[in-house]
Order: structure tokens, then sequence, then C-alpha cells
């Protein structure tokens, strides 16, 4: 039951049915609004039960109740773009927060719970947030160089890279998408005892970026049924592996596989702190107005613990990728978009994730796209999300 009411969402641009099925989260939001009485709420129990036998006299709502900050065109597109696809799309505006799009599908049809309580390994998306850190504690600098020859090898381990040229600097390995730099550059990090004396000194400060960064836990949208992802800190990881660990244990966590998970929506916000250049809103589906403003959590700036110094040549690689790396395919002279892609490797065909934000200054739109058993991030979650950045900045 709860799929259907809360699915309906993604698929519905009507401002009336999405405030029938969120009135509940609109009272929990808003307190101060004038409760019923025991006699009105009997008047209105008859009159919905009337309204429901009569098709064209539907339940009336206010223009407060039925508003929320989903774009129907972006919906209709996000909607459409979905078919034949298990997936979801979520957009946000980085500059409130304000999730202007949220569309799933899924063999049974629309379920928010894809977009928001449905944990995935992000992939190679997730090197945005591994560079950030790392260029933070000053354990890699955008000019450093690595070398990379179709594979990273250590000891018994065996992780294929993509054909590119060698070696590579920060920027280079970002557009890439270069599996060795990463998995290296995380390995440097977590392995550094002279920086942090033990390796769970050093994982619980890389954890600190993480959470900072709004992944690990849930957000806090003003929807139901949200879930968290996992970044792991030394307290689990001593728990998981109980004869104990080295970097190299969790060393797939370097390019977003093995110990890490994150929702599409924890993805779409990681794109939006990234195009704030070190800051989100907590994501909300409700405006804020002046009838109802919206509670002080969703309208305070949530610093992340990155240097602002750090974003720059982040920013630079995503900037790149797009325009002659992994995401190439989908550059256009219209409007500079920034993003980064992700084939997510699974038991089954690999899923296909994306994120990204545009304009490159003064964004607009921050976007995450995640396509189950769809392939490459390029080959059908890029060309998504494309599609859904031009309908938004063309408005």
């Amino acid at each position: 039951m709860k799929k259907y009411i809360i699915g309906a969402l993604c698929m519905l641009a009507t401002a009336t049915a999405m405030a029938q099925e969120y009135h509940g989260e609109m009272e929990r939001l808003y307190p101060d609004k004038p409760k019923t009485t025991k006699k009105t709420a009997k008047k209105n129990t008859t009159t919905e039960k009337k309204t429901t036998t009569d098709e064209k006299k539907p339940a009336a709502t206010t223009a407060t109740e039925a508003s929320t900050t989903l774009l129907p065109d972006l919906q209709q597109l996000a909607s459409e773009l979905l078919k034949g696809h298990k997936g979801s799309i979520v957009a946000i505006r980085p500059s409130t927060g304000e999730v202007i799009c949220l569309a799933t599908n899924s063999p049974d049809g629309p379920d928010t719970d894809l977009a928001i309580a449905t944990a995935y390994a992000p992939g190679s998306t997730f090197k945005t947030a591994q560079a950030l850190t790392f260029l933070s504690e000053g354990t890699l600098k955008p000019e450093t160089k690595m070398a990379c020859y179709g594979a990273f090898r250590e000891e018994n381990i065996k992780v294929k890279c993509h054909k590119h040229s060698s070696p590579l600097m920060l920027r280079a390995a970002l557009a890439t998408s270069c599996n060795t730099y990463f998995l290296k550059s995380f390995e440097n990090m977590i392995g550094n005892k002279a920086k942090y004396g033990t390796y769970s000194a050093a994982i619980d400060k890389w954890y600190s970026y993480m959470t900072s960064m709004g992944l690990g836990g849930p957000l806090g949208i003003d929807m139901p049924g949200e879930k968290g992802g996992l970044v792991p800190n030394s307290a689990y990881l001593a728990r998981r592996y109980r004869i104990g660990w080295r970097p190299l244990t969790i060393i797939w966590t370097g390019m977003g596989q093995g110990d890490i998970t994150a929702t599409p929506l924890q993805l779409c916000n990681l794109a939006a702190t990234i195009a704030n250049r070190g800051y989100f809103y907590t994501p909300h589906i409700h405006p804020n107005t002046a009838e109802h403003p919206l509670p002080k959590r969703f309208t305070e700036r949530r610093q992340t613990l990155v240097s602002p110094n750090a974003y720059p040549p982040v920013i630079d690689g995503m900037r790149f990728a797009v325009a002659w790396g992994t995401a190439r395919d989908i550059n256009t002279k219209e409007y500079v978009i920034c993003g980064k892609t992700g084939t997510v490797e699974n038991q089954g065909k690999d899923h296909s994730a994306f994120i990204a934000f545009a304009p490159m200054n003064n964004p607009k739109i921050a976007i995450a796209v995640f396509i189950e058993n769809a392939g490459f991030g390029a080959d059908v979650a890029a060309p998504i999300a494309a599609q859904v950045i031009r309908k938004a900045l063309k408005r």
C-alpha cells in the first residue's frame, strides 16, 4: 500500500494529487496549522465519500496544500525517459535544496523507494567525493601523477581499468575514470600511518568528510521512508572484519564499490554540494512560502568539511569528463555541464549511473540518474540526464 501511495508522486504532475498523498507530511511539517474538530472531521469524511463516488467532482484542496517544488514538465519527461528501465531520476536546485524532479520506474510501477530508500554501490560517481577528501587532507594534489597500465595490481588483487594515457594527473583521472588512480589514492590516505598513526584513525577521518557531504545516513527529506546508505568507519570495519583489516582489505571502496552505498537522492545531493562549492541544503519537496515557512533545518546551509581549494580541481575534472572524457557524447555548446559517469559492478549486468550539474558557473540544476542493469554510465544514465538538464535550462 505504501508503495502505491508515495510512489505516485513520481508520475503525477498534478499538484492536487500530490497534496492528497502528502497531506499527512504537511501536517507534520506545519504543526501550527489549525486542527479540525471532531464535528468538522465527520463532515469532511462524508464529503470525501460522496466525492469518491462521483468522478466528475474531485476533492478540493487549497493551493498551499497542492503545491510542491516538483516541476510537472520535468516529471513528465523523466517518466517518459524511464520507460523500459528500472531506476530513478532525481534533480535538485542547488541554491535552495528544492527537489525539482523525482521520478522512478520498476516492473511494479513508480516506487519512490528506488530513489530515497534503495542504497546502491555508487561506482565511479563516488570518485568525486574521494578526490575532495584526498585533496583536503593533502594526501593528493591536483598535479599528482600516477601510472596506470590497464589495471591496479597488488598482491593477489587485480582491478581492470579503461584504456587511456599514462601517467595521469587528477583532472584526467576523473575525466577517464581511472580506477588505478583512485585505488592508489585511497590506499595512500588510509595507509598513511605517518600522518594518522593507525588505519582506524585514518578511516575515521575519511568517514568524517563523507558524512559531512551527506553520505552514510538519511539526509532528512520531507518524504516518508527515506533511508541512508553505508559509509564505513573503524567500528563498522572491526565488526565486519573480525580478524583485522588493512587498506587493501577495503581497497574497492576507493572506486565506489565494496563497503560503500548511497541512494540516488544522496548522489544527487553530492552533485548539488559540488555545484555549491562546499555546502548543501536539506533536500525538500515542499516550497518555502510566507504562509507555510519551512522548518529551519531545510533553510540552513549544511557546510562540508572539504577545503574550498579542493573544489576547483574536482569541478575541472568533471567538466573534462563531459568535454572529452567518458561523458563526451552529451557535451553541448548550449551550456557547460560538469559530470561524472559510474558503471556499478553487479552480480548481473552492471548498473548505469551519472551525476552532474549545470551550468558550471551559477548552477541551476544538479542531477543523479541511476538505472539498474543498464551497463556503462555513459551509455544510458548520462544521455538521460542530459535530456533532463536541457529541459530544465530551457524553461
